[in-house]
């Protein structure tokens, strides 16, 4: 008989789960391991077309571990994109075009099951990407944002019982400077996660740019935790959106995220693109 190893059973370790689903792309794909991760947040699913040749695609939700995506905008597939880069040398992308939301209710474990398959693969780097809300009137929406820290605002972590990561220098002081090697404009900033998926309230939002956070939104730390956990070097880049509210004279909807992401797709692709060649 065949055990299924599931993440919602909490005796199966969760490493057993992204070992089978790191098989199963490599089954899938051809490709023996990959070399670097990303991670497609709202407004940057354009870049994927931009890395390389796309060597195999595969619906995501085929993948162990992995479901089909809850949220309009993000891409329901996974690639695995052939990168030549500068030098000649050649590089695999593993592309995951959906995430998983904390609030979707699936569990922490769903949500950081992308960046341990990726470790699993072999990958030694992953870039994060989110659309997010700013509190900063200089970052307006469609500006790319590099996180410099984060705040981790869910009262959760992906890390089970006593295991301790040092998480300082968690956004790689490296990667962002290559990164800025690119776009010498980049600015940098602090991101502040909440659980969603309501928006924050402009007291919360006050609440977090006093703890020193300058982007808001609902994703990325549970998943850099994880990373970090897992040997995985983390480069992570907001594209703010909307201005958080309190901030933004207007209500805010999702419409307005993807409409924002949409309309900077083409600038941001070409970014995260180039950054990604030089990883």
């Amino acid at each position: 008989m065949t055990t299924t190893l599931s993440l919602d059973d909490p005796t199966t370790d969760p490493f057993l789960v992204a070992r089978a689903a790191a098989d199963h792309i490599a089954h899938a794909t051809g490709i023996e391991g990959h070399d670097v991760a990303l991670v497609l947040g709202s407004g940057w699913g354009g870049a994927a077309e931009l890395l390389g040749d796309v060597v195999a695609e595969i619906p995501t939700n085929e993948i162990p571990g992995f479901s089909k995506p809850a949220v309009a905008g993000h891409v329901g597939t996974t690639r695995s994109i052939r990168i030549e880069r500068a030098d000649g040398s050649v590089r695999h992308a593993l592309v995951l075009g959906s995430r998983t939301h904390l609030y979707e209710g699936k569990g922490v474990r769903h949500v950081v099951h992308g960046v341990r398959t990726a470790a699993a693969t072999g990958a030694q780097t992953v870039i994060l990407t989110n659309g997010c809300g700013g509190l900063n009137l200089d970052h307006g929406p469609g500006t790319p944002v590099l996180i410099r820290d984060h705040i981790n605002l869910t009262a959760t972590s992906p890390l089970e019982g006593a295991t301790f990561v040092d998480l300082t220098d968690l956004y790689s002081p490296r990667l962002r400077d290559l990164a800025r090697s690119v776009d010498g404009s980049l600015g940098e900033g602090v991101y502040a996660q909440f659980p969603g998926p309501h928006y924050e309230t402009p007291a919360e939002v006050r609440m977090a740019g006093i703890l020193g956070a300058d982007l808001v939104g609902m994703s990325t730390t549970l998943e850099a935790i994880a990373a970090r956990h897992a040997g995985l070097e983390v480069l992570g880049i907001s594209l703010v959106t909307n201005l958080a509210a309190g901030i933004s004279p207007t209500p805010l909807s999702h419409g307005e995220v993807i409409e924002a992401g949409q309309a900077a797709g083409p600038r941001i692709s070409s970014l995260l693109a180039q950054i990604a060649k030089l990883v």
